[in-house]
This record gives structure tokens, C-alpha cells and sequence, in this order.
């Protein structure tokens, strides 16, 4: 059996598994570049190492290897692996960044890994991982986020009732402000992901990032105005860090742990546990998402993906079903703190906090996929914070953005 080996900076970290007998030539190998889904590192090695063993355990003809690649650099690293077509046979990716991969042919579809249990799956996981009516991704977990808030610095300032749409958090802003708090620990730094940053304003005011049709952008319509200007407005009476426009969402060292800002919209259930550690679990409030028009809380699954190259597809969705299965994705939700996304799975020992975030699943939106999801989110994070820095208004900030972003989408670039 070959070794299950870590991609990282440094040095390669490897997982070894004693007892599986050495690869003959009637095996066949199925390589899985897996991410740091499982934050503990000594945590994630012992739980594929596992998976691996019980799986070829399971079939002896079959002989995996699982590479735990970092994150950084994930992007540009699997699309260099599908066009060189090496590296793996399944890769773990998200919804907006499967598009780009689907369009270009370098991945197949995977409808029939998923159809003897499609309908214990959660239905806006396939939906996410959906690409003109294929599905290209097996969902193995699903994330969801809430906001998180401060109960206490919310009662000192005499507010009741903690915020549960835009407009009460705009009206309980400057109460805050009078104690010298900002009721949102907004991230403005361009590179945090808008979608746990604007977008989350911008859907629940009932806008997207894209046209229907995907030719064009219309986040700088009435809704993405609109949520801009909340931002500005919230940031003039103080309701906003005062380094908003260049401070990332890190909870650790930030300004929500050390009882600076009242909230964060946008939060994991893994932060939710480190605001805790930070200001005392009796003091974290998790809420559902913040009301517009409508709730939205971002949330995307996470899917194996079937490389076109593969030279063992039949041997990698045998696989890609394992992992998907209710033992192991319950096992995987347990250590990663990330949801399943299946509907039949318990997972066991799930948190207080893990449970309250679960009430947000029903508002689970992957965001706007398109090919150039990520190239737009590039080209409108800097006027965003530009916006921020009082630099642009919001309808010039978005203006500029969308016309940039226009150019991308029509040249192809």
C-alpha cells in the first residue's frame, strides 16, 4: 500500500498505514487531494490514515493514497494538475470554483456515485455542485455560517433584543457607539472572501452578484447600493472597527475577542468556539441570519471531484462513495465541526453551538458560481474597501467595479 502523503511548505508529512500488504499488479490506485477540512493537523492525519486503511481493508484490489494539500495556492494548483492531466484522480473543491473546470471539459460528472441515495442528500448541496444539469461534485460535508455576537456588550447598551435584520442592526449602531463599541466586526481586507464579508449583505437585500444569464455583473444595482451604503452609514456613527477596510476575520487577537465590536455576521461554528475561549461561552450568541428581503447564510458544501484523466474512474467513485457514505461523513462532521450534507447522518457528541448553527442550514446558499466567480470577487474587493476608506461613494465604488468586471467577463480574461 503506498503511504498517504501531506503536500505543505516545509517538509511532506506522511501517513502510514502498517498491515495492508504490499501493491501487486492487480492493483489499481486512486489518488485523493484532501484539504484541511480537519483544522488539527495530528487530528487529520489519524482520521484519513483511518479512512485509507478501513477502506482498502475493505478492497484489497484497490490501493489509495490521500495527499493533505494546504490550502494556499489550492486554486492555481489543480487547475495546473487538470491540464497536465496528473496528480489526482479525485480533488476536494467548492462550488465556485467548479464551473470554470466543467466548462473547460478537464472533469467528469458523477451523477451516478450519488443516485442510489440522492434523496438522503441535502438538496441545495447537489443544487451547489450542479453545472448545466450534471452533477460534478459528491458532497462529503456542508458548511454554514451565522452571526455571532456578544450578549453582554449588546445588554450594557441597553439593547434588548439583539439584531435580527439589517435594519435593527442599523438602529442599535450608534447606542453601541455611545459605549464605544462597533456593533459589527466588519472584514474589509480585500482578501477575505466577500462572500463572508458584502455578499451576505448584498443576497439579503435580494441581490446577486451576477445577470441571470451570467454575461454580466449586477451587484452594483439598487440591492448592492443599498447594502454598501448600510456598511457607510454603519461606519459614520461608529458601528464599524475603525480599520475595517484593511482587518481580516480572524477572531483570535481581533476586536470581537476583546470586546471591541458586538458581532460578526458572517461566522463558522469553528469561530463561534474561539469567541468563547476568548469572552466566556455564556457571553456567545449565535442568531440566524441577518434579515433583508429575505435570510441567506452562505454555506457551500464540499465535493469530491472526478478528474477527466483518471485512469481509474471506476475505482475512484467506489471510493468517492465510501467517503460519502453515513459512517464516514458523520466521523468526518465530528472532527472537522463542519456539517454533513446528507439528512440521514447523526453526528455524534455535536455541540450546543454546532446545533444552533444547524437552524441556519434551511439558508444555505453557495453563492453566485461562475467561472469567473473568483476573478470578479478580485476585481470588486478593492472598491469595496476603497468605499471603506472613504475614498468612493457606494454607487461610484460599485460602478467602477462592474465596469472593470464587464471587461473581464468579456474578454475572457
Amino acid at each position: 500500500m503506498k503511504r498517504a502523503a501531506a503536500a505543505g511548505v516545509v517538509a511532506a508529512l506522511s501517513l502510514a498505514v502498517a498491515g495492508c500488504g504490499s501493491s501487486g499488479s492487480d492493483k489499481s490506485a486512486v489518488t485523493l487531494w484532501m484539504y484541511p477540512v480537519i483544522g488539527d493537523q495530528a487530528k487529520s492525519q489519524a482520521f484519513w490514515g483511518k479512512v485509507e486503511k478501513d477502506f482498502e481493508t475493505a478492497n484489497p484490489q484497490i490501493d489509495v493514497k490521500i495527499d493533505l494539500q494546504p490550502w494556499e495556492g489550492r486554486q492555481e494548483k489543480v487547475t495546473t494538475a487538470l491540464v497536465s492531466k496528473k496528480g489526482f484522480d479525485l480533488v476536494v473543491l467548492g462550488p465556485d470554483q467548479i464551473p470554470q473546470y466543467a466548462q473547460q471539459g478537464t472533469i467528469e460528472a458523477v451523477d451516478d456515485v450519488v443516485a442510489p441515495a440522492k434523496t438522503s442528500y441535502l438538496p441545495a448541496a447537489l443544487s451547489a455542485l450542479t453545472v448545466n444539469g450534471k452533477l460534478y461534485g459528491v458532497p462529503i460535508y456542508q458548511t454554514i455560517t451565522a452571526p455571532i455576537y456578544n450578549k453582554k456588550l449588546f445588554a450594557d447598551a441597553g439593547v434588548k433584543k439583539v439584531p435580527e435584520t439589517l435594519a435593527e442592526l442599523k438602529e442599535a449602531a450608534p447606542k453601541l457607539a455611545a459605549k464605544k463599541v462597533a456593533i459589527l466586526d466588519y472584514p474589509g481586507k480585500p482578501d477575505v472572501s466577500l462572500n463572508q464579508s458584502f455578499y451576505p449583505f448584498l443576497w439579503a437585500n435580494g441581490g446577486s452578484v451576477f445577470s441571470a444569464d451570467g454575461k454580466s455583473v449586477a451587484f452594483n444595482g439598487p440591492e448592492g447600493v443599498a447594502s454598501l451604503q448600510l456598511l457607510l452609514d454603519l461606519k459614520a456613527v461608529g458601528g464599524l472597527p475603525e480599520n475595517t477596510a484593511s482587518k481580516g476575520n480572524d477572531i483570535e487577537g481581533g476586536p470581537l475577542a476583546a470586546g471591541k465590536t458586538a458581532m460578526y455576521h458572517a461566522a463558522t461554528a469553528g469561530q463561534a468556539d474561539q469567541l468563547a475561549a476568548a469572552i466566556g461561552a455564556e457571553n456567545v450568541g449565535i442568531g440566524l441570519p441577518l434579515e433583508g428581503t429575505k435570510r441567506v447564510a452562505f454555506g457551500i458544501p464540499g465535493g469530491l471531484v472526478l478528474a477527466k484523466h483518471s485512469e481509474n474512474k471506476d475505482g475512484a467513485k467506489k471510493f468517492a462513495a465510501y467517503l460519502a457514505s453515513p459512517e464516514v461523513t458523520a466521523r468526518l462532521s465530528q472532527e472537522s465541526g463542519f456539517f454533513p450534507a446528507r439528512t440521514d447522518v447523526t453526528v455524534p457528541g455535536q455541540s450546543e453551538s454546532s446545533k444552533e448553527f444547524a437552524k441556519s442550514l434551511q439558508y444555505a446558499f453557495p453563492g453566485d458560481t461562475h467561472p469567473k466567480a473568483r476573478q470578479v470577487m478580485g476585481v470588486l474587493a478593492p472598491h469595496i474597501q476603497a468605499a471603506l476608506l472613504g475614498k468612493e461613494d457606494a454607487k461610484t465604488a460599485l460602478d467602477a467595479a462592474a465596469k472593470e468586471a464587464t471587461q473581464l467577463l468579456s474578454s475572457g480574461g
